[in-house]
């Protein structure tokens, strides 16, 4: 079978990219863009914080707008919404947390419309020689199957309350905990998780420490008044102090947490 070129970097326009010479691209970078030109998924690259967006032809044929046109350069007037859909999200990769986000709707502008498509995001952050985060790279992958009905996921569904004043971090774990399977509720204060726990019984609590009025631990201790078989799980960006000496049982998650460690702490509820 004959086997076809791919794309290089020696094959491409970089005049609208303010890389330098190419002689002088870190070892990180031309890795990284030499993965992204050969591969049929659409990635997405962001290298610096000088506003400088890649992309590959997978991208602006099924995700980009009508004038994208690969390897791309400037970050547009508009972000494409796989990078501003979640500012929080993006920040964290900065940081150096690769993520991963199943079935994210995102909105495309198709043909004059605009529609909306569902994918897997990748985020995977680029270390330069100095080990510090100088891209990221995102893939937008098929969106995967939905998760099983509880019934059929070994009845790992759990029917959980999350209590986050930070409305980007609320959405964030909400929409994961939904992807793993769980039916999701959320409240911004205490006062607020209080109503909705008097409505409806959950088997999990997901609190912040520090909240706006009643505490997340105060609010905890009424909840199990009102829920006694429901479980509690803090998480906190400052020590432990506060959730240290508790009169009850909790689990007590340090700031920034990885997704994957509350999925398990969840499993092992069971």
């Amino acid at each position: 079978m004959a086997q076809i070129a791919g794309e290089s970097t020696a094959t491409q326009d970089w005049s609208r990219a303010e890389l330098g010479p190419q002689e002088t691209w870190p070892q990180a970078l031309q890795l990284a863009l030499d993965i992204m030109l050969n591969t049929p998924l659409p990635m997405l690259l962001m290298w610096s914080r000088r506003q400088i967006m890649l992309y590959n032809q997978a991208y602006a044929s099924n995700v980009g707008t009508a004038s994208a046109a690969p390897p791309g350069g400037n970050v547009p007037a508009v972000p494409p919404s796989a990078w501003s859909w979640n500012a929080q999200a993006i920040e964290q990769a900065w940081s150096g947390q690769s993520l991963v986000f199943t079935r994210q709707p995102l909105k495309l502008w198709r043909d004059g419309h605009m529609l909306e498509a569902a994918f897997d995001l990748h985020y995977t952050p680029l270390r330069g020689a100095d080990g510090a985060v100088a891209g990221i790279l995102c893939t937008l992958a098929p969106a995967s199957a939905p998760a099983l009905p509880a019934a059929a996921a070994n009845d790992g569904h759990l029917r959980i309350l999350v209590v986050e004043d930070n409305q980007d971090a609320q959405f964030l774990v909400c929409e994961m905990l939904r992807a793993f399977g769980h039916e999701v509720s959320a409240a911004a204060s205490a006062e607020g998780a209080l109503e909705l726990l008097a409505g409806a019984e959950y088997d999990v609590l997901f609190s912040d420490v520090s909240l706006p009025g009643m505490s997340g631990v105060e609010l905890g201790r009424t909840a199990l008044q009102r829920q006694p078989r429901l479980r509690i799980i803090f998480a906190t960006g400052y020590s432990q102090t506060l959730t240290s000496q508790l009169d009850f049982p909790a689990i007590t998650m340090q700031k920034p947490y990885d997704i994957e460690q509350l999925q398990q702490i969840l499993r092992d509820l069971h």
